[in-house]
């Protein structure tokens, strides 16, 4: 596995002479990354970016997926895989078979090395607008867990019933970061833009009768906030968000430990 613990301990024992150099090049000799018949993974994403390589299933096979994620697994004690089908999960379960599968949040996911209690950062809050996001949640709320945080989640609370989120005004208000998810008019981000301080990461989704285009007015509602702090990813792009808001969590809970 290529993580900064591994690196760091690839080079004490080098520097102790517990371990040749010529051995260290070998366990060093797959990155920055290792060409396959069908990718070019990057086992070096982790020590860049803090978390590795995200697998995008749709379009791919499921040996394809297999493989990929046979690979990630031996280099990584967390592998994460997102839009998967249950058939693409078996197959790669024939290689690795202590992967999991979030049937919500369509996501193929590992973790040998889970955080404990006092190594998760807190600060995070997903919302979703109603019932038919929750997929959407769920991606994003699986994306923040494997990458060390502890979201809180807020569900059902669109803007056809307000009141229902304001009964959430005071967790939202102590967030450092939020993902507001919404389909129909894509209202509930500008909402809760308007009462945070925190930057709100907004997510459309294709949730919505014939006129929501498939989530394309709700994005462009989005896009067209006039609350103050509101960023907008793609239409159901959980994981784009998750990972967003992830990053910018990680930096502010860092920096308050300092």
């Amino acid at each position: 596995m290529f993580t900064p613990e591994h690196i760091r301990d690839l080079l004490d024992r080098v520097a102790s002479r517990e371990l040749d150099v010529s051995e260290a090049l070998d366990a060093l000799r797959a990155m920055p990354f290792e060409q396959t018949p069908h990718a070019t993974i990057d086992h070096h994403r982790q020590l860049r970016d803090g978390f590795g390589e995200v697998v995008y299933c749709e379009s791919k096979s499921a040996e394809q997926v297999a493989q990929i994620m046979a690979k990630l697994a031996d280099h990584g004690p967390r592998v994460l895989a997102t839009r998967a089908t249950d058939e693409q999960f078996q197959a790669a379960c024939a290689l690795v078979p202590d992967l999991h599968y979030d049937e919500s949040a369509r996501a193929i996911w590992l973790d040998r090395n889970p955080r404990s209690s006092t190594e998760v950062y807190p600060g995070t809050v997903v919302v979703a607008a109603g019932t038919s996001d929750l997929p959407v949640a769920a991606e994003a709320t699986l994306t923040l867990k494997l990458m060390g945080h502890q979201p809180q989640c807020i569900m059902d609370v669109g803007v056809a019933g307000l009141h229902r989120l304001l009964h959430h005004v005071e967790t939202l208000q102590a967030a450092n970061v939020i993902v507001a998810i919404a389909g129909m008019e894509g209202a509930l981000p500008s909402v809760i833009g308007g009462m945070v301080s925190a930057p709100v990461v907004a997510v459309p989704t294709s949730v919505g009768y014939g006129t929501s285009f498939g989530g394309i007015t709700a994005l462009l509602s989005m896009l067209n906030t006039c609350a103050s702090g509101v960023t907008v990813v793609n239409i159901d792009n959980g994981f784009g968000a998750g990972y967003f808001a992830g990053t910018v969590n990680r930096k502010i809970v860092e920096a308050g430990r300092c």
